[in-house]
Formats: structure tokens, sequence, C-alpha cells
């Protein structure tokens, strides 16, 4: 029988990767995604990603969505005690739940701390991604008919005109030395829209440009109207 799991959803590429992974490996059945959104800006954490465009994402993935609700600025304590409620939802859902899965890549500090806060809770985590090289990545998620755009950028690791641009071969072409092509250190966040995963793909209007913090450059993606 196939394992429950449940994916960590930030709506970018790298867990778009990991749930395709799971998708295809006849060992798991993907049960739902777990996503935490910031309340005050009611966008997903760190990607800015309004929550009306992760709902769309979660139905045309054909997937249920539980919304993991954390004020600004949280402890590490409030996100922790937030993200076991999440996990204890999704276990009232599916009572042998106890694997979920992040398109984590190479932070071991990441890892560890994620390791330990769900073993404390009675929890696995999976990471179809580990350690492959992040270069290959990001080329084949685009070659697979994955698509993308950067909702975020670290502009000290980062020139500020990348925020909105596609994720895409000519992106990757223009990226400095020193900066991972998936985005692992922070340099960036993406918003995935498109491909082999969803059901339809969104269709998205650009909005306004901000800084925050003198620091992260943030574009703005709404659902536009479906063409006919």
């Amino acid at each position: 029988m196939k394992k429950p799991i449940l994916v960590a959803w930030s709506g970018g590429k790298d867990c778009l990767m990991a749930l395709d992974r799971l998708l295809n490996d006849p060992q798991w059945r993907v049960v739902g995604l777990l996503t935490t959104i910031t309340t005050q800006f009611d966008r997903v954490a760190m990607h800015g990603i309004r929550r009306d465009v992760l709902r769309a994402q979660a139905a045309a993935l054909g997937l249920p969505l539980i919304e993991s609700e954390l004020e600004y600025p949280a402890s590490n304590a409030a996100y922790e005690t937030a993200f076991a409620a999440s996990l204890d939802t999704a276990r009232a859902i599916t009572p042998d739940l106890n694997h979920i899965a992040f398109g984590d890549l190479f932070l071991t500090d990441v890892r560890s701390w994620r390791e330990t806060l769900l073993q404390r809770l009675d929890w696995h985590a999976v990471l179809p991604l580990w350690h492959e090289p992040t270069d290959i990545l990001a080329r084949r998620f685009h070659a697979a008919g994955h698509r993308a755009v950067l909702t975020c950028v670290d502009t000290t690791q980062l020139a500020a005109d990348f925020s909105g641009r596609d994720f895409d071969p000519a992106l990757l072409a223009e990226f400095p030395a020193g900066v991972d092509p998936c985005g692992e250190n922070g340099e960036f966040h993406t918003l995935s829209y498109a491909g082999p995963c969803f059901r339809q793909r969104l269709h998205l209007q650009r909005g306004e440009n901000v800084l925050r913090d003198g620091r992260f450059q943030y574009t703005d993606f709404l659902l536009g109207p479906v063409s006919s």
C-alpha cells in the first residue's frame, strides 16, 4: 500500500519539483499541501504569494490545502506551535499520516532543525531532492514543462530587476557567479503557475514592485481573467 504524505508548500518551484517526484513514486500517496500564511499580509511567508493565488494553485493541482496562520513578526516558538497544530489537523483527516516532504536541497542546518522538530511531534521528514545538483535541477524544471516566476529577490545577493521575471534558461544564463541556480541560499523565491502537475495553468497578472526592509524586492502577482 502507498504511504500517505503531506507536502510543505511555499508555492514555489522547489516544492513543486518535490511534489512531482512524489506523485511519480509508487511508494507515496500525496494527501495534501501545508502552507504558512502571514496573517497581516494575507500572503505566503517569504514568497509573498497572495492567498487567493495559493488557493488557485492547490485547486489546479487537485490537492487539499492546510493553511498555517502566523503573525508577523513571529518567534520560532510561535512558528513551531502553529506548525504542530496544522500537522494535527492533517492527521485528523488522514489518521495514518506521519510523513511530510520538503523541497530542501542542501542546507544541512535547515534539515537538522526540521528533523529535530518533527521527531518531537512524532513525524518524519522526506526530502526527495536532497543533494541533487541545483544547476541540473534548475534546467530540468523548465525542460520538463514546469513554469514559474520570481516573486522576491534578496538585493544583497541579486539585482532587484530579476524580480518578476520568468524562471527559464535565459534567466539562468544571466545569474552572476555565486548565485545558486535554485536560489537555495535565499537569493530569490518563486511562484509556480503551470506544468505537468497542474490540471490547468494559472493566469497571472503582474502587479507592483515593492522593496521591503530595504533589501527584499517583491513583485506582486494577481489572478487574471481566463482567456476564452
